[in-house]
Formats: structure tokens, sequence, C-alpha cells
């Protein structure tokens, strides 16, 4: 008897069965990844992020990548902004008056919110964090997104506490929501790789899920385009999926491309294979409608660039990011991008949307009619 093989199906197929509101499979997503046609799922994509958000309107964010130390014993490939404890000559850790100083700045041009994201600093424990959060609280009414899941197990290791523990009492300190940065991409082939001392997929998932149970929001993260498969990246996005479907904790997703100057990572990937603006846009677009839980997708323009960034609104992306008045990561890596809100609005504008500032939880702060 000949045993047929079955016949995957075909990118329209798929396509079809997204608008009408099925689920794709994994299978599915790894069909429009390897496809070559941006402008069909680009549609879809966008059809998709219309029914989830307000098609007129597209929204940023007014805040600050506030990066209060360099110091880092985690040793990732791929980072080009950490320096090793003991380096007199360029590693920090801001003082208390340079992040009240920063976080003035923020509010005076009318940002709501800082990004604190920094390295795993071996002698910084959990006193350290609630003495800084109460003293930022006291001071500012500004929204505390900060510590990605790394540095929350790092600090809940170097505390020796659990990380329900350490959540709870940050968050009686102050933070209020946690960023997706450290997932890069979530399968532990790649993290060996590229980051091997760090956090592991299941640990990253943890932090989130036990943040997520103490009623905390959060976003989820990629970073890509480095020794990934395609198969990889999808799995990545099935991880994400699956912990949206049991906790709905996440508010957004981001992806964005490996950025090469500066770091070791780079002897490793070769020129060619680096992802194209081509390639984000796909990559966007399908994981618009993969996600179908997730209630927003946000475009990467401080690594794509601000052409590419609004082209990313017509593939999923209902949301810019940050104007970003400060940033030093990704800049590290040889990307330096900048804009102001009056660009941001302007590039929205110009594509026929509603620019809406909105603050890190998705609320409305100003609509520019």
């Amino acid at each position: 008897m000949t045993v047929v093989a079955p016949v995957a199906p075909s990118v329209g197929e798929i396509l079809d069965k997204a608008l009408d509101r099925e689920r794709l499979s994994d299978e599915d997503a790894i069909v429009l990844l390897h496809c070559r046609d941006l402008v069909a799922v680009g549609r879809v994509a966008n059809e998709i992020r219309n029914r989830l958000t307000d098609r007129t309107r597209v929204t940023f964010i007014v805040d600050r990548n506030l990066n209060y130390t360099n110091v880092c014993v985690t040793d990732c490939d791929f980072c080009a902004f950490y320096r090793r404890p003991g380096d007199q000559r360029e590693s920090y850790l801001l003082p208390k008056p340079v992040i009240y100083k920063k976080i003035e700045e923020t509010l005076a041009i009318g940002g709501t919110g800082v990004l604190m994201q920094g390295g795993h600093h071996p002698d910084l424990g959990i006193d350290y964090y609630e003495d800084l959060f109460r003293s930022i609280k006291a001071r500012y009414q500004i929204h505390l997104h900060a510590l990605s899941p790394p540095e929350v197990q790092h600090i809940a290791r170097r505390s020796k506490l659990t990380i329900p523990e350490t959540l709870a009492r940050l968050r009686d300190a102050g933070l209020d929501s946690l960023p997706g940065g450290g997932a890069e991409v979530l399968v532990d082939r790649v993290r060996a790789i590229i980051a091997p001392k760090k956090t592991k997929s299941d640990e990253w998932l943890d932090v989130m899920r036990q943040a997520h149970r103490l009623g905390m929001s959060t976003t989820a993260t990629m970073m890509y385009g480095h020794v990934e498969t395609l198969e990889e990246r999808v799995e990545h996005m099935r991880r994400i999926r699956e912990l949206q479907d049991e906790t709905r904790g996440f508010r957004a997703f981001i992806s964005w491309t490996f950025q090469r100057d500066g770091n070791r990572l780079a002897d490793v990937v070769a020129d060619g294979s680096l992802p194209t603006s081509f390639d984000y846009l796909l990559t966007q677009a399908v994981s618009r409608i993969y996600l179908d839980n997730v209630p927003h997708i946000q475009s990467s323009w401080v690594t794509q660039g601000l052409k590419i960034g609004q082209v990313a609104l017509g593939f999923g992306a209902d949301d810019m990011g940050s104007v970003m008045i400060e940033e030093n990561v990704v800049s590290a890596a040889g990307t330096t991008y900048r804009t102001t809100t009056d660009e941001l609005v302007h590039l929205i504008r110009s594509i026929g949307k509603i620019p809406v500032q909105r603050d890190t939880l998705y609320r409305e702060v100003k609509v520019f009619a």
C-alpha cells in the first residue's frame, strides 16, 4: 500500500485560516516565515491588528531607558554594553542624584515612565533595589517599568529568596511592571551558544508567570537573527503564547534583530546571514498573526530606523514604542537611531493615523488630533 505524505498547507490557505479566526499551528507559522509573499502576510497581519486595536490610531510612549549599571557577571556574547566587575575605567553604578536628575528630565518633557535595566551586578541585593525604588516613588509620580527576568533571578539568588518573594518585595517597594528583556530566543540550544550563564528558557517564563500571578503586567520580547533557526523563532513565540493562555499577563510583544558591532557573537554570525528589512517585517507580521492572544505589537524603530519602523505599522504593529530620550544598550552595538515626539507624530500622521501618546500600560495620555 502506498502511503501518501500529507501536503503542507499553502500560504493562501494559512492566511485564510487566520482571517477566519483559527489559531495558527507552529507548522503554519514556519511556512509563513519561509515564504516570500511579504505583502500578503502583511495584509493579513494588518487586518488582525485592526481587529485587536483601534485601526485609526497608532500609539507611542515618552519615557527613558535608564541603565543604572553596566557591571555584569553574565558575559553574554551578543552584548556590547556590559563591563566586568573590577573594570575601573568604564564600569559604573549610577548614584541616586544622577538617577533623580534623569527622571526629572523625563518628566519635564511629558514623560510618564522609566525603563530601568542594568547588568547583573554581583554586589547588589534586594535591599539596594527596595531602597532605590522607594526613594524614587517618594519623590516622583512616575511608572517604574524595571528589571528583566534575568535581573529578578539574579537578585533572588543574591538575596537567597524565592522568585515570588523577590517580586512581592520589589512590587511593594514601587516596581510597577516588568520589561521582557533577557528573553533573546527562548530555546535552550540557542541560549547555550549566545548566553550560557544566563537565565534558561523555563526560568525566564517562570519569572513572568510569578509576576502575572501577583497582578503585574509585563511585556515579551524576541532578539533574533543570530544562531537560531526559523523553527526556533516559532518555538519562542509558542512559549509566549502558551504562557499568555495561562496568565493573560503580557500586554505587548516586541521583536528586534541582533546588532553586531562590538560583541563576540558577531564572529559567529556571517555577514550574509543577518536579517534584512524584509526579514524583519515578515517576522513581525507572522508574530502578529500567530500571537492571537497578545494585545499589542510594537515596531522596533530603534534597531530598524524610523522609515522601516513606520513601514512596520502596515505589517501588524499598532505601536511605535518609545521616543526613548536615552538608550545605551543597543547603541553600544552600533545602532544609534534617535527621534522626538514631534517626529513620531509626523510619521504617524503621514500614514493617515491619529498619533496617541500612551503610558506604559497603554492608557491614553494625549491625542494629537
